[in-house]
């Protein structure tokens, strides 16, 4: 086990500490009275565990693709069970996404949500402790325990807190994504009965046999794919986002859908690498659709929430596109996406939240004109607008950039046809600019005097993002500029672990190319895979 290993050089156990201080201030959280004093509290807990997961960045040794801040206590030992957490150039990006957004989803329910508020707060920091836990695991049963965890809190979320049709989009939420696991957790149990450890790096490194691996792939994939979501599994996701608070929604877009890109590379890249080779054009096509049918649903939206809720599936398309191009550009490519739509998105969805407290409505027929009564909001709606359809200066064209690097590298046709997505993005995003900051189609003024519903001065008139507002937006409106203007260092921390994965990869093709040697094949399969190889 050692060899996979670096013993965690901060001398205490900070994996297990983010861990912990959220589920400790969600039992002091049941103790405690009033809203204002649990709102501090949660706010609180969140900045706490945001500060402690700093040195993750600090102390990170990218020159290793080994484990980091590593954490071993035995749990079970006579099934290899054991407590082990750590974190790699991959996960360890994740991790500090994860805490630096709770804080964020905190504040931006300040006023947003109005009933059962210790109950929100508890909900919330439980989360967070179940998102950080399918990052660090180091073990397929902690990994599943923590996956599985995280479903709970987020039910809760959208069926306590959401919209009125929050029954529907929860269960519909739960049941998906509950399916998706039960083919997990089949895949976990059948490589414990094979190898006899749950240990992932070890997991890595074992060969199995391609029809094994194959099992394996569909097993895990089907359930990486709900969650991302993948087209056709994608339904479920502009429901939930619909019909969740802020809170919920930015939770779902910044942290839940990057559950199923980093299962991708965690589990089937480096598990089953012949498998993944051999599907890898299935899975490039479904990349594609994705892509093509998330920009296609958007740009129709009349309701923002939904048309950036489907604006998610196509850039989770470039995630998977990414990803599936097996080569360098193109992963690391799908990680900065990950990185870039969890803060680009999350901004959105806050912005959608700061005009349904003033208009209650999403729809953009009501929410036109905002350029002569919000500069500030619009000038954030701008900024992370362009960000979302890949501007160059911007995050997200970083991302993009490499992606269809990766792709015009290696299936110039699939990088021709990505292109398609982008124009789709820039279309649904212009248009949702325009309507919301300048457009007046219907000859009317929805605000200024004649705005009908109460805001939060009291008065009948729109009000410009207040200190709090301001802030959230203002913090991760650094992040697009930072990472559009100056990626190196997010680069620089994922290189070695990227490049040990494409080794992975790369071992595994042996495994492929003994497997066509010897026929072991069937041919319904490989007369399909054939004609997509052809295609590309």
């Amino acid at each position: 086990m050692e060899k996979y290993l670096i013993l965690n050089t901060l001398n205490f156990p900070i994996l297990s500490l983010l861990l912990v201080i959220p589920v400790i201030g969600a039992v002091v959280a049941m103790f405690m009275r009033g809203d204002t004093l649990l709102k501090f509290w949660g706010l609180a807990v969140t900045l706490v565990t945001a500060l402690v997961s700093l040195p993750l960045w600090t102390n990170f040794d990218a020159a290793t693709a080994k484990y980091q801040f590593v954490e071993l206590r035995h749990w079970f030992p006579a099934l290899d069970l054991n407590y082990v957490v750590g974190v790699d150039g991959i996960s360890v990006l994740l991790v500090l996404l994860t805490t630096l957004i709770m804080p964020l989803c905190i504040l931006c329910s300040w006023t947003y949500i109005k009933t059962r508020m210790k109950e929100f707060i508890i909900v919330t920091l439980l989360m967070e402790t179940a998102m950080l836990g399918v990052f660090v695991s180091m073990n397929t049963v902690l990994f599943y325990i923590f996956w599985e965890g995280m479903l709970v809190p987020m039910y809760l979320i959208i069926a306590v807190w959401g919209g009125e049709r929050k029954d529907y989009a929860s269960i519909k939420f739960f049941l998906y994504t509950f399916a998706g696991s039960i083919f997990l957790l089949v895949a976990i149990v059948a490589m414990y009965i094979t190898t006899g450890t749950f240990f992932i790096p070890a997991l890595m490194e074992h060969s199995f046999p391609f029809g094994y691996q194959m099992w394996i792939f569909a097993a895990c994939a089907l359930g990486f794919a709900i969650k991302m979501p993948m087209f056709p599994f994608h339904t479920w996701l502009p429901a939930a986002h619909v019909e969740a608070p802020v809170a919920g929604s930015v939770i779902l877009a910044s942290i839940l859908l990057k559950m199923g890109g980093y299962g991708f590379l965690r589990f089937c890249l480096p598990m089953a690498p012949a498998a993944t080779l051999y599907c890898m054009p299935f899975l490039l096509i479904m990349s594609l659709i994705s892509i093509v049918v998330g920009g296609y649903l958007a740009l129709g939206q009349s309701d923002v929430k939904k048309l950036i809720a489907y604006s998610s599936v196509g850039h989770m398309g470039f995630v998977t596109l990414g990803i599936f191009l097996l080569n360098d550009a193109g992963i690391k490519g799908a990680m900065l996406q990950m990185l870039n739509h969890g803060v680009t998105t999350g901004a959105l969805f806050i912005l959608i939240g700061i005009i349904y407290e003033r208009t209650h409505s999403r729809e953009l027929s009501v929410n036109n004109k905002l350029g002569m009564f919000m500069p500030i909001y619009v000038t954030f709606l701008g900024i992370f607008s362009l960000s979302s359809l890949a501007f160059p200066g911007t995050n997200s064209f970083v991302g993009e950039f490499l992606v269809l690097y990766g792709a015009f590298d290696k299936f110039p046709v699939v990088g021709a046809v990505s292109i398609l997505g982008a124009i789709l993005a820039a279309a649904y995003m212009l248009r949702m600019l325009q309507k919301m900051v300048w457009d007046d189609s219907d000859g009317h003024v929805h605000h200024g005097e004649d705005h009908g519903h109460d805001d939060d001065n009291g008065g009948h008139k729109l009000f410009d993002c207040n200190f709090r507002e301001f802030i959230q937006l203002a913090f991760l409106t650094v992040f697009v500029f930072w990472i559009g203007l100056h990626p190196q260092p997010l680069l620089h921390i994922m290189d070695t672990s990227v490049a040990h994965l494409i080794h992975q990869i790369d071992a595994g093709s042996a495994v492929q190319e003994a497997v066509h040697h010897h026929g072991e094949h069937h041919a319904l399969l490989e007369t399909a895979g054939a004609w997509v190889r052809n295609l590309l």
